[in-house]
């Protein structure tokens, strides 16, 4: 053949197995047999050795990919991937819908929610970059910020699109989805295991996130994993709405999936469904779990989504989680077994958490030989004593716990459990401590009082790097430098030098400079960022946020009363009072000092209760706005140093007024607050 024929005809054998490909896997419609399919790829392999010049990222041959890997490489996600808020109940779920139609309403939203459900897969999340219709990058989830590229790992699954379908495609767009292994796999796989004399997988999830994480891309594409997708990222160089003439321009999730099926990726139609009343979400529900044991896959819930997608945007994100989605979680699976003892560990703020120990038992998928007790309060409340035989629960990822004593099957040589007086890694004294008031349920902690415990520093030191990001230093390495008397605290992480770390066994060169360049990449750290850091009891993500927010520099919240921490909205008295005494503790003050000294470097918060014409003034947003979104209102609020909260109270400053207001303009002229429409809004922000 001449060479133009050559191309033509590896054209089209590309064209006709992707055709293949696609009917096959996402519409469930195989039009010839695997022997037909597997002539037409040999066909192609053929002709792209003999002919390299004719070789394309997009073929279809790519699917196996090359060369294993020394090392998955760190990407960090333009948008974050979150998380979502678990509910157990149909009274959670009212609950849920009550917050969310709350906060439709104080915004005045034009319209009420519909919703779309859809049922929750088992497996590993990530999220595929395409660039001009082409895979470029696949990543795992990691913490939300900074994934894994998994890249080549994801070529080899079948039901990913190396190419786009249609014509017209995107310059960018991410797809973000679930990779899953049915059920079938994991017992092909599992006979496997046992027939090479290797440990079984415990159940689908574990064996997806096992074979996605081999560095040999081969071994990956031997465990036959699917894809479902999900959602299309909405950022500013992603086009959520796909509005050209091959898609039907959408508002709606539900709209997003229909248009993910066009463009050739797997989803689930059969089960999902769009409700305008939560009543047929719950009935959904049901139907679901009456018949999920029978799927192909894995799954311990449905994901409930508001349907549209502008009031999503209005209910945002607070923490790792969106507002707008909630996670049904089925029942917790449970099985009973012995506490063959009681062990005690200890956190990074030095409370005691009491761990069962017990024979290893199968629950939910996963065989676990541990489960948390919680507090002393939980032991008492169940009366769990050594050697009792106990009801133990697992749902998803929540960690083991010990929920029933069966009272009933005493034998009356069962123990009681206390305390220990003394950490059991330091020996030092233990102190008993109340958390929170009478009236507000008051529980009771044990903590070490020893500030330089071992296990405290330990554990602290792991949540500090995670924190910072500074992932070339992980626990075992923390512990190694610990051994041999690199580091002492996570401070001291900051003045390793390169011949610290290249003359230690199992360091060389290279592995020297990947870690002093991830931390010397971490040194200016963002202030709530840094606040979280620190590990200050009873402080989270959105806490951190928000003390940054309104004090702007460390400085104003090392000398803030506490009296001044207690006023900030969502932020109670427990909270208020573990932040002061933080700051106002000598050892921790050297801590932070110590951390200057060797060039860590805290930002301001940006532009947000900063130096900025509006710094130190409160502002709430209501109704629609003509020229701006409330999002980009909010945005230029804090650009210019102000704080942007959803409820009007005395301490409001103003109160900026769309279309449509609703109570909060009522209840701001009550209280006196001042309040600018659209015009003296524009007016107050410009000219900065």
């Amino acid at each position: 053949m001449e060479k133009s024929e050559i191309k033509k005809r590896i054209g089209a054998l590309r064209a006709q197995i992707e055709d293949l490909r696609y009917r096959y896997h996402v519409l469930d419609d195989p039009q010839v047999t695997d022997d037909v399919y597997d002539s037409l790829t040999r066909e192609l392999k053929g002709l792209e050795a003999r002919h390299p010049e004719f070789q394309d990222a997009e073929s279809p041959t790519n699917r196996v990919a090359g060369k294993p890997l020394d090392k998955f490489s760190k990407v960090r996600h333009d948008v974050r991937m979150l998380s979502l808020n678990d509910v157990f109940s149909k009274d959670e779920l009212e609950a849920w819908e009550k917050r969310i139609k709350k906060i439709l309403a104080e915004a005045s939203a034009a319209e009420g929610p519909v919703y779309f459900a859809e049922v929750k897969f088992d497996g590993l999340a990530v999220s595929l970059i395409y660039e001009k219709g082409v895979l470029v990058r696949g990543a795992t989830r990691g913490d939300g910020f900074i994934g894994e590229d998994i890249t080549q790992n994801l070529k080899t699954i079948k039901t990913i699109p190396l190419k786009l379908r249609g014509e017209n495609l995107p310059e960018f767009l991410e797809v973000r989805g679930e990779a899953v292994m049915t059920k079938k796999v994991l017992e092909e796989l599992n006979r496997r295991q046992e027939k090479e004399g290797k440990q079984p997988f415990a159940n689908t999830r574990n064996a997806a996130a096992g074979s996605l994480r081999q560095l040999d891309p081969a071994l990956t594409a031997e465990r036959n994993l699917d894809f479902f997708a999900y959602d299309i990222v909405d950022n500013p160089n992603n086009p959520r709405l796909i509005t050209d003439g091959r898609f039907n321009p959408t508002n709606t999730h539900s709209g997003l999936h229909e248009n993910l099926r066009k463009l050739g990726f797997k989803t689930f139609p059969e089960y999902e469904v769009v409700a305008k009343d939560l009543k047929k979400v719950e009935e959904f529900i049901d139907r679901v779990e009456k018949i999920r044991q029978g799927l192909p896959f894995g799954t311990d819930g449905v994901v409930v989504s508001v349907d549209q997608l502008p009031l999503q945007k209005l209910l945002g994100v607070v923490g790792k989680a969106p507002r707008y989605m909630a996670a049904y979680k089925y029942p917790a699976e449970k099985a009973t077994t012995t506490i063959k003892e009681i062990k005690v560990n200890v956190g990074r703020t030095g409370v005691l958490t009491p761990l069962a120990v017990f024979e290893p038992t199968l629950v939910a998928g996963s065989t676990i030989s541990k489960a948390t007790l919680h507090n002393m309060d939980q032991i008492e409340r169940l009366d769990v004593r050594l050697g009792d035989t106990v009801v133990i629960q697992k749902a998803g990822d929540v960690i083991p716990e010990v929920v029933e004593v069966l009272l009933k099957l005493r034998t009356g040589k069962e123990k009681k459990f206390k305390m220990p007086k003394t950490c059991p890694v330091c020996a030092h004294l233990v102190e008993k401590r109340e958390a929170g008031s009478k009236k507000d349920g008051a529980s009771v902690a044990y903590y070490c009082t020893n500030p330089k415990c071992p296990a405290k520093n330990r554990r602290f030191m792991q949540h500090f790097v995670s924190v910072l990001e500074i992932y070339e230093v992980g626990p075992k390495i923390l512990d190694r430098f610990q051994e041999e008397g690199l580091i002492s605290d996570a401070a001291d992480i900051f003045a390793l030098k390169k011949e610290d770390i290249q003359g230690l066994e199992r360091f060389g060169e290279k592995s020297a400079d990947n870690i002093i360049a991830s931390v010397n990449q971490h040194r200016q750290v963002p202030f709530p960022r840094f606040i979280y850091s620190l590990g200050i009891l009873h402080v989270g993500e959105q806490t951190a946020e928000d003390l940054a927010t309104h004090f702007g520099t460390l400085e104003k919240l090392q000398a803030a009363s506490l009296d001044e921490i207690n006023a900030i909205e969502n932020i109670g008295p427990v909270v208020s009072k573990s932040v002061y005494e933080y700051f106002k503790d000598k050892e921790n003050g050297r801590f932070i000092g110590k951390l200057f000294k060797n060039g860590v470097k805290v930002l301001e918060q940006a532009r947000a209760g900063g130096t900025g014409k509006l710094a130190g003034q409160t502002f709430v947003i209501t109704g629609t706005l003509d020229s701006m979104s409330r999002d980009e209102a909010k945005s230029q609020i804090k650009r210019l140093g102000g704080k942007v909260t959803e409820s009007v109270s005395k301490q409001t400053d103003y109160l900026v007024v769309g279309k449509e207001p609703g109570s909060k303009y009522e209840k701001a002229k009550k209280l006196g607050v001042n309040v600018l429409f659209e015009k003296e809004f524009k007016e107050l922000t410009s000219g900065q």
